[in-house]
């Protein structure tokens, strides 16, 4: 059978599927999205939880793109946090608990309701090709379905196999079938294929966890929402999150599983993540430590499943509960469903474009975990970019890239087609040079405007964020002109135990304290007070922090401004795509080695690949006439 053609068909409905194909429907494109399960679309695999450090960065920027993940969030959440408010504004992170089943139909009844997408519930199993473009894809059913581009977003699901001491399994997610056959179709088309692991705790039934022997982790007392759509609205009803910690009688517990565990068998071939490892590996690897903290994480607020975050295990059922019941609170404690780990197949993303699109297969597309990432962030994201950029290419028009100074979305693709992988990438704020440029607080105004070229963004998304980037400005305007007399505020200055004024000052020079932030500078000022009140209430939070930031961090911005557009002079020079880089004698054969198998397509991608120094940058740039 022989479905009707489509512009563009995404395969797998997990955060990058969903968001790939919302945007490809949202330009226009006539799409399809093909799923194993249409009840577990964005199933939340692993901690029900979105944002977090760096990666609440990445939710507002496919917010501010006008990907779905933020609203969806902000329907589904039922905890709100700002992590890292102690450290400076580049560090804080947005984080929210959802309930993982309402955020899984949240996001089917916005697939549901995209004008010019469709959803197919079965399994693609080949490709279609044509003189190296793809033309389509097979199901499980055996159906045609011809494509003008296609976008691949399996997941963990590519041969992926379940581990749970010596019982194995073939699997994506447990009690879900694996995807079988595509991973060989595209080695025999050329492509290379490797294997990663992860890992996921036990599930717990709530009625049976002891939470007065639990630390409690309230929400932010004035939660906010990552969203800047004014559609959707701030937290009212927060549940709580505990904390609770291993012990010493838990490790020894532990240790008497390794002998069959197959991390430590090697019976799982594929890595882990360093920075997300399992409870095993933690304590083989931090043996010194007699604890370990663990984030009690409730998975909705109708349900009494809650996840245990940072015990994640592939150990024998009996260990894991024996071990379990050794931790405080959690004496009595009943389960849903065991740890397990999971190996699967992804490719190594050094064989993609910045466009997301495969140098092997033209009109080919791979984003999320198939690209060797894991989180939901650095999924839905490289989802985003890969069916915005599908859509462009099939409109004849020039491709959507992101630099590393524009967005956390620009660093990640970078890294991965650049730099490649050899365990499962996760965003962090250190792997951003300009992260003081890349603040969560100011995605809308570094990435709405893109969007709304590309027509994501709607007219009344653009209006508010030049709404809000002109009070930001009159805001600053103000502060920066308005004065104030020592007998104003010296008093209230001492009692804050800031030093007093000898003469009078603009407002500007008290923001710049570390000690005083905009309340207090409204305490100190009534007229500024008057001001601000005088800003739309619908973005007053935002323009005040936004302006706090600026003007507190101005030399700090301004400093890391300026080596961002130094750096960026070569950053786009492109580099001819039949450069001969082995008949280049002047550079190293590690660059040349290097170059050829990575074919950077620009002096700046080709400055990042470990092995080619400075000097070797220098040459090619005389070689290319610079």
């Amino acid at each position: 059978m022989k479905f009707e053609q489509y512009d563009v068909v995404v395969v797998g409905a997990g955060h990058a599927g969903a968001e790939a194909a919302a945007a490809a429907a949202g330009m226009g494109a006539k799409t399809l999205l093909v799923t194993q399960n249409l009840d577990t679309i964005c199933q939340m695999s692993c901690n029900p939880a979105m944002g977090g450090v760096a990666k609440g960065q990445i939710v507002r920027e496919i917010d501010a793109l006008g990907g779905w993940s933020g609203i969806v969030t902000d329907r589904s959440m039922i905890q709100f946090r700002m992590l890292n408010l102690s450290k400076g504004p580049a560090m804080w992170s947005p984080r929210a608990q959802c309930d993982k089943a309402l955020f899984s139909s949240n996001w089917r009844q916005v697939l549901e309701n995209i004008h010019g997408l469709t959803l197919w519930q079965d399994e693609v199993v080949d490709l279609l090709t044509d003189q190296g473009m793809v033309t389509g894809v097979v199901t499980r059913m055996q159906i045609e379905i011809p494509a003008r581009a296609v976008v691949l977003t399996n997941g963990t699901f590519l041969n992926g196999r379940i581990y749970i001491g010596e019982t194995v399994f073939s699997g994506g997610r447990i009690g879900e079938l694996p995807a079988k056959g595509l991973s060989d179709r595209l080695r025999e088309q050329g492509f290379e294929v490797s294997k990663l692991k992860t890992g996921t705790p036990v599930r717990i039934d709530g009625r049976s966890i002891q939470f007065d022997a639990l630390v409690e982790q309230p929400g932010d007392s004035h939660p906010q929402k990552f969203s800047y759509s004014p559609d959707t609205h701030p937290l009212r009803e927060q549940k709580p999150c505990y904390l609770a910690y291993t012990n010493s009688e838990t490790h020894d517990i532990l240790r008497k599983g390794f002998d069959r565990s197959p991390l430590f068998t090697g019976r799982i071939q594929g890595v882990g993540p360093r920075y997300c490892p399992s409870i095993e590996d933690k304590i083989e690897r931090f043996s010194g430590k007699d604890r370990h903290q663990l984030f009690v994480e409730p998975e909705g607020l109708r349900t009494n499943s809650y996840y245990l975050n940072g015990f994640s295990s592939s150990l024998p059922l009996e260990v894991q509960l024996e071990a379990l019941h050794s931790i405080r609170g959690f004496e009595k404690a009943r389960i849903f469903k065991p740890g397990y780990a999971i190996e699967y197949d992804y490719f190594p993303p050094t064989q993609l474009r910045y466009t997301l699109e495969t140098k092997q297969v033209e009109n080919l597309y791979f984003a999320g975990q198939i690209n060797g990432t894991t989180g939901y962030e650095e999924a839905a994201c490289q989802g985003l970019m890969a069916g915005i950029n599908a859509v462009l290419k099939l409109q004849g028009k020039a491709p959507f890239v992101l630099r590393r100074t524009q967005a956390y979305i620009g660093v990640l693709i970078d890294d991965l087609v650049t730099k490649g992988v050899d365990e499962p990438y996760r965003m962090f704020t250190s792997r951003a040079e300009y992260r003081l440029l890349l603040r969560q607080d100011n995605a809308d105004s570094r990435l709405t405007p893109l969007s709304h070229a590309l027509g994501l963004a709607s007219d009344e998304r653009m209006r508010r964020v030049e709404e809000k980037d002109a009070a930001v400005g009159r805001l600053s305007e103000f502060i920066e002109t308005q004065s104030v007399l020592p007998s104003e505020v010296n008093d209230c200055l001492a009692s804050h135990e800031s030093a007093p004024l000898q003469q009078r000052v603009k407002l500007f020079s008290l923001i710049a304290r570390p000690e005083i932030d905009m309340s207090l500078l409204m305490e100190l000022s009534p007229s500024l007070a008057t001001f601000v009140a005088s800003i739309p209430e619908s973005i007053r939070s935002e323009v005040v922090l936004s302006t706090e930031v600026l003007l507190k961090y101005r030399r700090y911005i301004e400093k890391e401004k300026d080596v961002a557009d130094k750096i960026l002079k070569y950053e786009d020079f492109p580099i001819k795509e039949d450069l001969d880089f082995r008949s280049i004698l002047a550079l190293s054969f590690e660059a040349r080695e290097k170059l050829s198998k990575m074919r950077p397509q620009t002096i700046g991608q080709a400055s990042r690949i470990s092995g080619v120094s400075p000097a070797d940058i220098s040459v090619l740039l005389i070689v290319m006439g610079c």
